[in-house]
């Protein structure tokens, strides 16, 4: 059985708030009582140690330290990385109060298994954590590793950041835009970019479902630690659609060079002409006729053809959403409710019919951040059951009067 995502994880964790008892550990204790549904539809369980390890690493590292991690050397020789060397000091090094030794740092990695000793010897780890200075945060040294890399084919990774734009007209007043946008690593392609009025949720949930409509579902996401990056909308809505989101180490924005590449040619090549920003609309027509006739069909140095043409080699590769009228619920928000014994459940306020007969059962419930209470969906165990519908307390009452009578 696969190991658990960042979403099922993240899932546990929340049920420990509502779960009976009277310290953390009973409720802990009974989460690990409770049965969950992976993506895959499986029951899975968790042992309470187990759920109050990942309570420990999400309180004290966020949302990162909850990646499922796959061992870099599956199936090749035993020689270890640099890379894998670096990750595996970059994962203990906070676990300590004090800057450590060497021989420490390289216990902790034989402990938590990041390393074997098998693999690498203490005095070989000295060296190349001296050589390749490892200790030492990126921004603070000149010798640290950085490797250039590119991913194999189209959609393997994206890389998404948010740039300040121009001032613009809007509302009635003039705002500072946030260009948003999405590059695939292999082909340097801009699959999806657009200009808000604001950088918050809601802007990224349109600009992430405009790019996965355009161009597909990528295998991964790679992007900062921004508030926005590590919301739980970000995180549910990457969990549906089979897309692992992967987070730069902190203060390390270099490591997402394309798209700060792509920003910059932004900067040199569109927003250096004169604009019309007399609303973000119509900015935006103007960024994507520049992204489709001239950064997307131009020629790319490194690549040596137009990042279009390279996406186009790997488009059979290349997974779309299948058609489907629910497909708008993938980018909803998702909360849990517990149905009551009449088959109802509060929401903002409100009171809702569940689609189905699921009194005294758990549901998510499934909505628009913009527009909360236009459409409810409600979901049980990974299935979705419809729609619910306020309570019509009157046109309840009739209906078990006629059922009475019969």
């Amino acid at each position: 059985m696969s190991n658990p995502t960042e979403y099922l994880k993240m899932r546990v964790i929340g049920a420990i708030d509502m779960a009976p008892g009277k310290t953390q550990r009973d409720r802990i204790r009974a989460v690990s009582q409770t049965d969950f549904t992976d993506e895959n539809g499986c029951k899975r369980a968790f042992t309470w140690r187990t759920i109050e390890t990942w309570l420990m690493l999400f309180n004290k590292y966020g949302l990162r330290a909850l990646e499922s991690r796959v061992r870099s050397d599956k199936g090749k020789s035993r020689k270890v990385e640099l890379g894998r060397l670096q990750e595996a000091v970059d994962e203990v090094l906070p676990t300590f109060r004090k800057t450590p030794n060497k021989t420490q740092v390289y216990r902790a990695c034989i402990e938590k298994g990041l390393l074997l000793p098998s693999e690498m010897a203490p005095n070989t780890f000295s060296r190349l954590v001296r050589e390749h200075d490892m200790f030492t945060p990126q921004s603070q040294s000149e010798n640290r590793m950085r490797l250039a890399f590119s991913k194999a084919h189209a959609n393997d990774m994206w890389q998404a950041d948010t740039m300040f734009g121009p001032y613009c007209n809007h509302n009635k007043g003039m705002v500072q835009s946030k260009l948003i946008a999405f590059v695939d690593d292999a082909s340097r392609l801009c699959v999806h970019g657009a200009f808000y009025p604001s950088e918050n949720v809601d802007s990224l949930i349109d600009a992430l479902a405009a790019g996965f409509y355009k161009r597909g579902i990528p295998q991964s996401l790679y992007v900062d630690n921004g508030s926005i990056y590590t919301s739980k909308e970000i995180v549910q809505i990457c969990a549906r659609v089979g897309c692992v989101l992967l987070h730069t180490p902190v203060k390390d924005g270099a490591s997402k060079g394309k798209v700060e590449r792509f920003f910059r040619r932004v900067r040199d090549q569109f927003l250096c002409r004169e604009q019309d920003t007399s609303s973000i609309e119509a900015l935006n027509r103007a960024f994507n006729q520049w992204v489709e006739e001239s950064y997307n069909a131009m020629e790319h140095s490194v690549i040596g053809m137009s990042p279009g043409n390279r996406f186009a080699l790997d488009r059979g590769r290349v997974r779309y959403l299948p058609p489907n009228e629910v497909n708008e619920e993938l980018f909803f928000v998702e909360d849990d409710r517990v149905v009551k014994a009449d088959n109802t459940f509060a929401f903002k306020g409100k009171r809702y019919e569940a689609p189905l007969h699921l009194p005294n059962r758990k549901i998510q419930v499934r909505f628009s951040r913009s527009n909360p209470t236009a459409k409810v969906a409600v979901y049980y165990k990974g299935e979705r059951c419809g729609l619910a519908r306020s309570v019509d307390f009157i046109a309840n009452d009739r209906r078990r009067q006629q059922e009475v009578s019969l």
